[in-house]
Protein backbone atom coordinates (compact mmCIF):
# COMPACT_ATOMS: atom_id res chain seq x y z
CA UNK A 1 0.00 0.00 0.00
CA UNK A 2 3.16 2.54 1.02
CA UNK A 3 4.22 2.12 -2.67
CA UNK A 4 0.72 3.27 -4.39
CA UNK A 5 0.03 5.63 -2.03
CA UNK A 6 3.50 7.16 -3.04
CA UNK A 7 3.12 6.75 -7.06
CA UNK A 8 0.21 8.50 -6.35
CA UNK A 9 2.28 11.41 -4.89
CA UNK A 10 4.67 11.14 -7.68
CA UNK A 11 2.02 11.25 -10.47
CA UNK A 12 0.02 14.32 -8.67
CA UNK A 13 3.78 16.29 -8.35
CA UNK A 14 3.47 15.64 -12.30
CA UNK A 15 0.11 16.88 -12.87
CA UNK A 16 0.68 19.90 -10.77
CA UNK A 17 3.56 21.04 -13.07
CA UNK A 18 1.65 20.38 -16.09
CA UNK A 19 -1.24 22.30 -14.65
CA UNK A 20 0.33 25.17 -13.30
CA UNK A 21 2.04 25.41 -16.35
CA UNK A 22 -1.02 25.90 -18.33
CA UNK A 23 -1.87 28.43 -15.74
CA UNK A 24 0.91 30.98 -16.58
CA UNK A 25 1.24 30.52 -20.42
CA UNK A 26 -1.80 32.72 -21.14
CA UNK A 27 -0.38 35.44 -18.93
CA UNK A 28 0.60 38.83 -20.51
CA UNK A 29 4.12 39.00 -22.24
CA UNK A 30 6.80 40.48 -20.60
CA UNK A 31 8.41 39.97 -17.06
CA UNK A 32 5.71 40.50 -14.32
CA UNK A 33 5.96 41.22 -11.00
CA UNK A 34 5.36 38.28 -8.46
CA UNK A 35 2.48 39.92 -7.21
CA UNK A 36 1.13 40.29 -10.65
CA UNK A 37 1.56 36.81 -11.70
CA UNK A 38 -0.11 35.36 -8.81
CA UNK A 39 -3.53 37.64 -8.89
CA UNK A 40 -3.45 36.33 -12.46
CA UNK A 41 -3.16 32.91 -11.70
CA UNK A 42 -5.54 32.59 -8.80
CA UNK A 43 -7.72 33.26 -11.53
CA UNK A 44 -6.89 30.41 -13.87
CA UNK A 45 -9.19 27.17 -12.90
CA UNK A 46 -6.71 25.14 -14.11
CA UNK A 47 -4.03 26.49 -11.94
CA UNK A 48 -5.95 26.35 -9.09
CA UNK A 49 -6.53 22.75 -10.01
CA UNK A 50 -2.71 22.53 -9.91
CA UNK A 51 -2.55 23.51 -6.51
CA UNK A 52 -4.90 21.19 -6.02
CA UNK A 53 -2.86 18.61 -7.30
CA UNK A 54 0.17 20.06 -4.81
CA UNK A 55 -1.84 19.43 -1.85
CA UNK A 56 -3.09 15.61 -2.79
CA UNK A 57 0.63 15.01 -3.75
CA UNK A 58 1.62 15.90 0.00
CA UNK A 59 -1.67 14.33 1.89
CA UNK A 60 -0.81 10.60 -0.37
CA UNK A 61 3.18 11.10 0.50
CA UNK A 62 1.79 11.53 4.70
CA UNK A 63 -0.21 8.34 3.94
CA UNK A 64 2.23 6.19 2.50
CA UNK A 65 5.29 7.50 5.12
CA UNK A 66 2.54 6.37 7.76
CA UNK A 67 2.75 3.31 5.90
CA UNK A 68 6.43 2.85 5.07
CA UNK A 69 9.54 4.08 5.95
CA UNK A 70 11.32 6.74 4.57
CA UNK A 71 13.70 4.61 2.34
CA UNK A 72 11.04 3.13 0.66
CA UNK A 73 8.59 5.77 0.08
CA UNK A 74 11.07 8.82 -0.82
CA UNK A 75 13.06 7.12 -3.63
CA UNK A 76 9.87 6.22 -5.17
CA UNK A 77 8.86 9.89 -5.53
CA UNK A 78 11.47 10.41 -8.04
CA UNK A 79 9.10 8.62 -10.54
CA UNK A 80 7.47 12.19 -10.35
CA UNK A 81 9.24 12.63 -13.54
CA UNK A 82 8.77 9.57 -15.61
CA UNK A 83 4.69 10.65 -14.84
CA UNK A 84 5.93 14.27 -16.58
CA UNK A 85 7.36 11.97 -19.59
CA UNK A 86 4.08 9.35 -20.06
CA UNK A 87 2.13 13.00 -19.72
CA UNK A 88 3.92 14.93 -22.12
CA UNK A 89 3.61 11.66 -24.28
CA UNK A 90 -0.34 10.76 -24.21
CA UNK A 91 -2.12 13.44 -23.43
CA UNK A 92 0.42 16.46 -25.65
CA UNK A 93 1.49 14.10 -28.30
CA UNK A 94 5.09 14.90 -27.74
CA UNK A 95 8.16 12.71 -29.24
CA UNK A 96 10.35 10.98 -27.29
CA UNK A 97 14.14 11.09 -28.28
CA UNK A 98 17.03 9.41 -26.24
CA UNK A 99 17.21 11.16 -23.29
CA UNK A 100 14.01 10.59 -22.56
CA UNK A 101 14.12 6.90 -23.03
CA UNK A 102 17.27 6.03 -21.44
CA UNK A 103 16.69 8.19 -18.42
CA UNK A 104 13.29 6.34 -17.98
CA UNK A 105 14.75 2.83 -18.35
CA UNK A 106 17.80 3.90 -15.86
CA UNK A 107 15.52 5.45 -13.31
CA UNK A 108 13.04 2.03 -13.57
CA UNK A 109 15.60 -0.19 -13.30
CA UNK A 110 17.84 1.71 -10.84
CA UNK A 111 14.79 2.15 -8.48
CA UNK A 112 13.27 -1.29 -8.84
CA UNK A 113 16.93 -2.80 -7.94
CA UNK A 114 17.24 -0.83 -4.72
CA UNK A 115 13.68 -1.88 -3.83
CA UNK A 116 14.06 -5.78 -4.56
CA UNK A 117 17.35 -5.47 -3.03
CA UNK A 118 17.67 -3.52 -0.12
CA UNK A 119 14.33 -5.04 1.77
CA UNK A 120 13.31 -2.09 3.54
CA UNK A 121 11.52 -2.74 6.81
CA UNK A 122 11.54 -1.30 10.03
CA UNK A 123 10.87 2.30 10.44
CA UNK A 124 8.81 1.83 13.07
CA UNK A 125 11.13 3.14 15.54
CA UNK A 126 9.98 6.65 17.29
CA UNK A 127 13.00 8.44 17.79
CA UNK A 128 13.91 10.01 20.58
CA UNK A 129 14.37 14.14 21.46
CA UNK A 130 17.93 13.66 21.56
CA UNK A 131 17.99 11.62 17.74
CA UNK A 132 15.83 14.47 16.63
CA UNK A 133 18.35 17.22 17.93
CA UNK A 134 21.27 14.84 16.30
CA UNK A 135 19.79 14.48 12.88
CA UNK A 136 18.79 17.74 12.75
CA UNK A 137 21.95 19.07 13.77
CA UNK A 138 23.24 17.11 10.85
CA UNK A 139 20.90 18.15 8.52
CA UNK A 140 21.37 21.62 9.47
CA UNK A 141 25.37 20.92 8.85
CA UNK A 142 24.81 19.93 5.34
CA UNK A 143 23.00 22.82 4.53
CA UNK A 144 24.95 25.26 5.57
CA UNK A 145 27.88 23.54 4.17
CA UNK A 146 26.33 23.30 0.64
CA UNK A 147 25.04 26.91 0.96
CA UNK A 148 28.87 27.41 1.93
CA UNK A 149 30.23 25.67 -1.57
CA UNK A 150 27.66 27.31 -3.46
CA UNK A 151 29.18 30.99 -3.10
CA UNK A 152 31.34 30.64 -5.82
CA UNK A 153 31.92 29.00 -8.67
CA UNK A 154 30.05 28.53 -12.24
CA UNK A 155 26.15 29.25 -12.10
CA UNK A 156 25.62 25.54 -13.04
CA UNK A 157 27.66 24.31 -9.50
CA UNK A 158 25.86 27.31 -8.07
CA UNK A 159 22.74 25.71 -8.72
CA UNK A 160 23.70 22.11 -8.17
CA UNK A 161 24.80 23.25 -4.35
CA UNK A 162 21.49 25.26 -3.83
CA UNK A 163 19.45 22.10 -4.79
CA UNK A 164 21.47 19.82 -2.82
CA UNK A 165 20.81 22.12 0.39
CA UNK A 166 16.85 22.15 -1.09
CA UNK A 167 17.02 18.35 -1.46
CA UNK A 168 18.35 18.25 2.41
CA UNK A 169 15.58 20.48 3.51
CA UNK A 170 12.94 18.16 2.21
CA UNK A 171 14.17 15.08 3.40
CA UNK A 172 14.12 16.56 6.86
CA UNK A 173 10.79 17.64 5.87
CA UNK A 174 9.65 14.58 5.43
CA UNK A 175 11.24 12.84 8.22
CA UNK A 176 9.00 15.11 10.24
CA UNK A 177 5.95 14.16 8.52
CA UNK A 178 6.15 10.31 8.74
CA UNK A 179 6.66 11.21 12.81
CA UNK A 180 3.36 13.23 12.81
CA UNK A 181 1.60 10.97 11.29
CA UNK A 182 2.41 8.37 13.54
CA UNK A 183 1.34 11.01 16.71
CA UNK A 184 -1.59 11.38 14.63
CA UNK A 185 -2.30 7.88 14.52
CA UNK A 186 -1.71 7.23 18.28
CA UNK A 187 -3.71 10.58 19.92
CA UNK A 188 -5.53 12.57 17.03
CA UNK A 189 -5.15 16.06 16.10
CA UNK A 190 -4.77 17.96 19.14
CA UNK A 191 -2.08 15.14 20.58
CA UNK A 192 -0.11 15.75 16.75
CA UNK A 193 -0.07 19.93 17.08
CA UNK A 194 1.48 19.11 20.44
CA UNK A 195 4.41 18.19 19.23
CA UNK A 196 6.87 20.15 17.22
CA UNK A 197 6.80 17.53 14.33
CA UNK A 198 3.88 19.56 12.51
CA UNK A 199 5.95 22.84 12.75
CA UNK A 200 9.20 21.27 11.80
CA UNK A 201 7.29 20.65 8.84
CA UNK A 202 6.10 23.99 7.95
CA UNK A 203 9.70 25.10 8.64
CA UNK A 204 11.79 22.90 6.46
CA UNK A 205 9.18 22.69 4.22
CA UNK A 206 9.85 26.56 3.43
CA UNK A 207 13.32 26.62 3.83
CA UNK A 208 13.50 23.65 1.23
CA UNK A 209 10.69 25.91 -1.55
CA UNK A 210 13.40 28.92 -0.82
CA UNK A 211 16.47 27.10 -1.10
CA UNK A 212 14.64 25.11 -4.67
CA UNK A 213 14.04 28.73 -5.37
CA UNK A 214 17.46 30.41 -5.39
CA UNK A 215 18.40 27.10 -7.02
CA UNK A 216 16.34 27.81 -9.99
CA UNK A 217 17.69 31.56 -10.15
CA UNK A 218 20.82 30.53 -9.47
CA UNK A 219 21.94 28.88 -12.75
CA UNK A 220 20.85 26.37 -15.13
CA UNK A 221 17.50 24.43 -14.20
CA UNK A 222 19.14 21.05 -15.15
CA UNK A 223 21.63 21.46 -12.14
CA UNK A 224 19.21 22.68 -9.37
CA UNK A 225 16.40 19.79 -10.28
CA UNK A 226 18.77 17.00 -10.64
CA UNK A 227 21.08 17.56 -7.40
CA UNK A 228 17.15 18.18 -6.03
CA UNK A 229 16.26 14.79 -7.33
CA UNK A 230 19.17 13.48 -6.72
CA UNK A 231 19.60 14.33 -3.22
CA UNK A 232 16.50 14.14 -1.21
CA UNK A 233 16.11 10.49 -1.97
CA UNK A 234 19.74 9.57 -0.49
CA UNK A 235 19.47 12.00 2.44
CA UNK A 236 15.97 10.51 3.19
CA UNK A 237 17.46 6.63 3.29
CA UNK A 238 20.44 7.79 5.55
CA UNK A 239 18.00 9.49 7.97
CA UNK A 240 15.45 6.69 7.66
CA UNK A 241 17.97 4.01 8.96
CA UNK A 242 19.77 6.43 11.50
CA UNK A 243 16.60 7.92 12.79
CA UNK A 244 13.56 5.36 12.40
CA UNK A 245 14.79 2.33 11.87
CA UNK A 246 14.65 0.97 8.63
CA UNK A 247 16.41 -2.25 7.65
CA UNK A 248 18.67 -2.57 5.16
CA UNK A 249 19.50 -5.69 4.03
CA UNK A 250 23.11 -6.70 5.43
CA UNK A 251 26.20 -7.99 3.75
CA UNK A 252 29.06 -5.98 1.64
CA UNK A 253 27.60 -7.47 -1.45
CA UNK A 254 23.94 -6.88 -1.00
CA UNK A 255 25.00 -2.96 0.34
CA UNK A 256 26.69 -2.62 -2.78
CA UNK A 257 24.11 -3.65 -5.08
CA UNK A 258 21.72 -0.76 -2.89
CA UNK A 259 24.37 1.60 -4.35
CA UNK A 260 24.55 0.30 -7.54
CA UNK A 261 21.05 0.81 -7.50
CA UNK A 262 20.72 4.25 -6.25
CA UNK A 263 23.47 5.30 -9.21
CA UNK A 264 22.03 3.74 -12.07
CA UNK A 265 18.79 5.73 -11.18
CA UNK A 266 20.58 8.67 -10.06
CA UNK A 267 22.21 8.44 -13.55
CA UNK A 268 18.88 8.05 -15.18
CA UNK A 269 17.22 11.36 -13.29
CA UNK A 270 20.54 13.34 -14.49
CA UNK A 271 19.86 11.96 -18.28
CA UNK A 272 15.78 13.25 -17.40
CA UNK A 273 16.84 16.33 -16.41
CA UNK A 274 18.83 17.86 -19.02
CA UNK A 275 16.20 16.32 -21.63
CA UNK A 276 14.58 19.23 -23.73
CA UNK A 277 11.05 17.81 -22.95
CA UNK A 278 11.60 18.03 -19.32
CA UNK A 279 13.61 21.00 -19.18
CA UNK A 280 11.19 23.04 -21.07
CA UNK A 281 8.04 21.95 -19.04
CA UNK A 282 9.45 22.60 -15.87
CA UNK A 283 11.64 26.06 -16.07
CA UNK A 284 10.09 28.80 -14.32
CA UNK A 285 12.56 31.22 -16.22
CA UNK A 286 9.77 30.99 -19.16
CA UNK A 287 6.91 31.29 -16.83
CA UNK A 288 6.13 35.09 -17.48
CA UNK A 289 7.54 35.04 -21.11
CA UNK A 290 4.74 32.98 -22.89
CA UNK A 291 3.03 34.83 -25.29
CA UNK A 292 -1.06 34.46 -24.91
CA UNK A 293 -1.47 32.41 -27.55
CA UNK A 294 1.75 29.68 -27.06
CA UNK A 295 0.29 26.40 -26.03
CA UNK A 296 2.42 24.60 -23.48
CA UNK A 297 3.81 21.85 -26.42
CA UNK A 298 4.83 24.21 -29.03
CA UNK A 299 6.74 26.14 -26.43
CA UNK A 300 8.51 23.02 -25.42
CA UNK A 301 8.81 22.05 -29.11
CA UNK A 302 10.83 25.19 -29.73
CA UNK A 303 12.63 25.44 -27.11
CA UNK A 304 14.09 21.82 -28.09
CA UNK A 305 15.32 22.84 -31.59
Amino acid sequence: MAILLALLAALCNALATIFERLGVETAPPGRLSVRSLVTYVVRRPIWLLGLVSMMGAFIFQAAALSRGGLSLVQPILVTELLFLVIILRVWFGRPLGWREATGSVSTVAGLGLFLAISNQGGGSKVPSLTEWILITGACAGAIVGSLGLARTGSRAWRSAWYGAAGGVSFALAASFTKSATTLLNRGGLVYMLSHFEPYGIAIMGTIGLILAQQAYHAGPITASQASLLIVDPIASIVIGVGLFGDNLRGGVGTLALDALGLAVMSAGLFVLCHSPLIVNTTSEDRLSRQRPNEHLVSGAAGGSQ
